[in-house]
C-alpha cells in the first residue's frame, strides 16, 4: 500500500500499470471515493484531465487532498477489496446500493432421502443450491410448485428422524413419505433428479421421461404406477401453464435496466435462469445525486456482483464500454460472462420490460414519500410541533413477567429506520414491573445518548418526541429518567390505550402538563402515530417471543435431575434440538452417551409429563 501527500504530478508517476483499488480523500482526512481499475496508473491519471463529463466527477476532484492505492493480484480481486471499502467508507461520491439481505436459494440436501428447502447462506457440499432467487415469494412459490408435482420432504431432520406416522403433507399429496418407507430410495432419487432438472430449467427433458417411464409401466401392465407418472405429468404441465414469462432458450441471464424519475434512480434487476422468468428486484441507489446511468449502472454492478456470482449472460442498454466489467466477472466466476449492451430480440424484450419494472418502481416510491411527507405534516399539527422530525417510541412485553424485552423503534426521514431499533433485555426488576422496565430502558437508552453527545465531533441524534405506550404511570417514570438526565427539552406523549383497548380509542397525554388530546378516528396524522406505536408494540413482542423460547428451551432440560451441561449437550446435538428430544423415544434416549436406561425413562417422563 501506498500513502503520500498529494501532489498529483509526483503521485501519478508513481502508479504501477496494476489492477488495484484507489482511495481519494479530502483534507480532512475522510474518504471520499472509491474506485478499482485494471490499470491504476490509467485510471487515476484521467480524473485530472481538463475536462469531465459529469459536474459530480469536477466536484470530486477538487477535493482530493490525498490518494492512497493498493494493488491487488488481479481484476476479481480488485472488485471484492472495493465493495469492502465502500461499505467501511460509505464514500460520499460513491453511488451506494444498500441490499443487507442475502438472497435466497432453494437447497436439495445430500441426504439418502433428500430434503428440499429455502435457504440462505454460505454454500456446503455434498447439499445442492438453486437460485439464487429475487425473492423469498418466488422460492416460497417454487417449492409449493415442486411439493405438488414431486412429493418431496421438507421437514428437517430431527422431526423425519422420528416420526412413525405419516404427517399432514403426505395426506394431502404434498410429500410420498419416505419417512417411514411409503417410497423406496430409488424412486425418490428419481424424483429428486427430476426436481433438480425442473429448476435447471430443463422441463421438457423432465416430461420425456415421466412420459417414457409411464408407457413403459402401461406396457408391463403396472397400471397403478403408470397413474402415478400421468398425474406427475399433468401438474409438472399446470405448472408449467403458469409461467407467465419464458424465454426461447435455456439461458441463465441478468437483465439490468437503471431508470431516472424526477431526480430519483433505480436499477430494476430481472433474474432468468434455465430461461424461466423468476421475478424482479428494484434497488434505489443513495448519493446518486447528478449521476449518469454510466456512473449507476457502474456502481450496482460493481457492488451487486461482489458478493453473488454472476451468470452466463449480462443484458443492459448502455453506450458505453463493458470489456473491463466482462473481464473481470469472467475471472470472479471461473468462466465466460457475456454481457451485451445493446440488445436484440429477445433481449431487448427483457429490457423493456426491466426498464417498465424500474420506472413503476419510481412513481411507488415516489408516492409512498409524498403520502409519508403529508402523514408527517398532518402529525406535526395534531401535536402542535412545527419542528417534528425525529421519533423514538418504547413498548414493553412479557408473559407474566416472564422473559421482559424493551424496545425502541425509530422514524425518521419520513420513514421507519429499522437499522436505528434497539431490543432491550431487562433484567434485576421484579418481574411483572412495567414501570420498572420503562425506567431500566429509557436510561440505558438516553445515558448511551449523553455519552456520546460528550465525546463527539458532530451533533449526535436525539429525538424531537419519544412516544410511551402507555398511560399516565409510564408516562410520569418517563419524566423522572428524562429530569434525572438533564433532557427536559425532549417531548414526551403517552399512549393510552382507551376504551376495551379498542384501535382508534387511544388518548396522547403530554409530558409535563399531562394535557390530554384525542383525535379523530381518521385523522392522518393520528395514523402515524399508532403506526409508529404499532411497530414498537411488534417489535418488542418479537423479541419477547424468541427470548422466552430460548429460555424456555434451555429450562427444560435444566430442570431435570442429574441432566448437566454435558448431558444437555450430548441431548441437543444427538436430536438436533428440544423438539428431537422431546420426541425420541427411551429406546433413542438410552443409546446417547452418557444417558443410562434410568436416565432416560426419566427424561422421557419428565419432558412428556
Amino acid at each position: 500500500m501506498s500513502e503520500a501527500t498529494f501532489e498529483p504530478k509526483s503521485i501519478l508517476a508513481q502508479l504501477p500499470n496494476l489492477p488495484g483499488v484507489y482511495r481519494m480523500k479530502n483534507a480532512a482526512g475522510e474518504v471520499i471515493y472509491v474506485g478499482k481499475a485494471r490499470d491504476l496508473k490509467k485510471r487515476v491519471s484521467s480524473y485530472f484531465v481538463k475536462q469531465h463529463s459529469s459536474p459530480r466527477t469536477t466536484l470530486m476532484v477538487s477535493h482530493i487532498a490525498a490518494i492512497d492505492t493498493t494493488v491487488t493480484r488481479s481484476e476479481s480481486e480488485a472488485l471484492l477489496l472495493e465493495n469492502n471499502l465502500i461499505k467501511s467508507f460509505a464514500p460520499r461520491y460513491n453511488v451506494l446500493f444498500r441490499d443487507d439481505k442475502s438472497y435466497p436459494y432453494i437447497m436439495v440436501t445430500g441426504h439418502a432421502f433428500p430434503q428440499i428447502r429455502f435457504y440462505r447462506g454460505a454454500h456446503v457440499k455434498p447439499n445442492h443450491y438453486f437460485g439464487p432467487f429475487p425473492s423469498t415469494w418466488a422460492v416460497r412459490d417454487t417449492l409449493h410448485h415442486l411439493q405438488k408435482v414431486f412429493k418431496l420432504r421438507t421437514c428437517d431432520d430431527s422431526v423425519y428422524a422420528h416420526r412413525s406416522r405419516p404427517c399432514l403433507l403426505h395426506q394431502i399429496g404434498r410429500c410420498s413419505a419416505p419417512c417411514v418407507g411409503l417410497i423406496d430410495a430409488a424412486s425418490y432419487q428419481r424424483d429428486i433428479g427430476n426436481a433438480e432438472l425442473f429448476l435447471e430449467g430443463k422441463e421438457t427433458e423432465v416430461l420425456d421421461q415421466l412420459n417414457q417411464k409411464m408407457e413403459a409401466a402401461a406396457a408391463a401392465l403396472k397400471f397403478e404406477v403408470a397413474a402415478r407418472f400421468r398425474d406427475q405429468i399433468r401438474s409438472l404441465q399446470r405448472v408449467l401453464t403458469k409461467q407467465f414469462v419464458e424465454s426461447s432458450s435455456e439461458r441463465d441471464v441478468d437483465v439490468i435496466a437503471g431508470v431516472e424519475v424526477a431526480g430519483t434512480w433505480c436499477v430494476n434487476l430481472v433474474m432468468i435462469r434455465g430461461g424461466r422468468h423468476l421475478g424482479d428486484r428494484s434497488f434505489f441507489p443513495v448519493n446518486a445525486g447528478d449521476a449518469n446511468l454510466q456512473m449507476i449502472v457502474d456502481a450496482f454492478i460493481d457492488q451487486h456482483y461482489s458478493t453473488q456470482s454472476a451468470p452466463a449472460q449480462l443484458i443492459m442498454d448502455g453506450k458505453f464500454d463493458t470489456s473491463e466489467w466482462q473481464d473481470a466477472l469472467s475471472e470472479t466466476a471461473g468462466r465466460r460472462v457475456l454481457i451485451v449492451s445493446r440488445p436484440i430480440g429477445e433481449g431487448k424484450m427483457w429490457m423493456a420490460m426491466a426498464s417498465k419494472n424500474a420506472r413503476f418502481a419510481i412513481e411507488q416510491r415516489l408516492a409512498e414519500k409524498a403520502s409519508l411527507e403529508n402523514r408527517l405534516l398532518l402529525m406535526r399539527e395534531a401535536l402542535q410541533m412545527e419542528g417534528l422530525n425525529r421519533v423514538e417510541c418504547f413498548d414493553i412485553s412479557h408473559t407474566m413477567g416472564e422473559a421482559t424485552v424493551a424496545s425502541c423503534v425509530v422514524f425518521d426521514r419520513g420513514a421507519m429506520q429499522p437499522s436505528d431499533y434497539r431490543l432491550y433485555n431487562i433484567t434485576g426488576i421484579t418481574p411483572g414491573d412495567d414501570y420498572a422496565a420503562m425506567r431500566d430502558v429509557l436510561l440505558r437508552r438516553y445515558r448511551k445518548i449523553i455519552d456520546q453527545a460528550e465525546n463527539a465531533t458532530e451533533p449526535v441524534l436525539r429525538p424531537d418526541l419519544v412516544l410511551i405506550d402507555g398511560g399516565k404511570g409510564q408516562l410520569g417514570v418517563a419524566e423522572e429518567v428524562m429530569n434525572e438526565l438533564g433532557l427536559c427539552d425532549i417531548q414526551l406523549v403517552g399512549v393510552a390505550k382507551g376504551e376495551e383497548r379498542k384501535p382508534g380509542m387511544e388518548t396522547l397525554i403530554f409530558g409535563n402538563t399531562r394535557r390530554e388530546l384525542n383525535l379523530p378516528k381518521d385523522n392522518v396524522g393520528f395514523h402515524l402515530i399508532q403506526q409508529i406505536r404499532d411497530e414498537a408494540h411488534r417489535f418488542a413482542i418479537t423479541g419477547h417471543r424468541a427470548r422466552r423460547a430460548k429460555k424456555r428451551n434451555t429450562s427444560r432440560l435444566e430442570d431435570i435431575v442429574g441432566v448437566g451441561p454435558k448431558r444437555r449437550k450430548a441431548l441437543l446435538a444427538q436430536f438436533g434440538g428440544l423438539q428431537g428430544v422431546i420426541s425420541a423415544s427411551i429406546d433413542d434416549l438410552a443409546n446417547v452417551d452418557g444417558i443410562s436406561r434410568d436416565m432416560a425413562e426419566t427424561i422421557y417422563n419428565e419432558l412428556r409429563g
